[in-house]
């Protein structure tokens, strides 16, 4: 591995498309060629935790599954604690629930009740927009929770399906855009 930090444009160029997965119509973007490169997953990662200093951040907020990865790995880089949001059923304490709708069905997300306190100053990392659905559901159960919403990271945005619309008013952050 080199030490120089990969670009944008070299992460984007790894992710491939994937025509009708899971189902017809819907072009998936598989981003596990940037997960089995150390050097294009360190940008990633790196250009996903953004300029926040240590200490600027309370923890990094993941939705269930793949912004796990990258946010757990976001908050390891800013030393600051990674707090999941999972499916409906998936987390043992009592928890807040929002549904949502996505691009091919409808879903339920939750978190752990104590998991952030009032004015906890979180950023929340998904690998993809698309809708907005899930991003929006994640963000307003943060704000049910009193958190300050620093950014919403995501290393991939579908444009064309206007999700920014759902997440007006709160500060976004796309790596790659198609």
């Amino acid at each position: 591995m080199t030490n120089d930090r990969a670009s944008i444009k070299e992460i984007a160029a790894a992710i491939r498309n994937i025509p009708d997965f899971p189902q017809p119509g819907i072009q998936f973007k598989d981003i596990t060629p940037v997960l089995a490169d150390a050097r294009l997953f360190k940008a990633s990662i790196d250009h996903l935790a953004g300029s926040f200093p240590p200490g600027a951040v309370d923890a990094v907020v993941g939705i269930d599954a793949r912004g796990f990865i990258f946010a757990a790995a976001a908050a390891y880089k800013l030393q600051c604690g990674f707090v999941p949001l999972r499916k409906k059923g998936k987390l043992p304490h009592k928890t807040f629930e929002e549904s949502y709708t996505l691009e091919y069905g409808s879903n339920t997300i939750a978190i752990h009740v104590d998991a952030i306190k009032p004015g906890g100053r979180v950023v929340l990392v998904d690998d993809l927009l698309a809708t907005g659905g899930t991003a929006g559901a994640a963000a307003n159960l943060l704000k049910r929770m009193g958190a300050e919403i620093l950014e919403i990271s995501f290393l991939i945005e579908l444009s064309f399906l206007s999700g920014r619309e759902r997440l007006k008013g709160l500060p976004i952050r796309s790596l790659i855009v198609y």
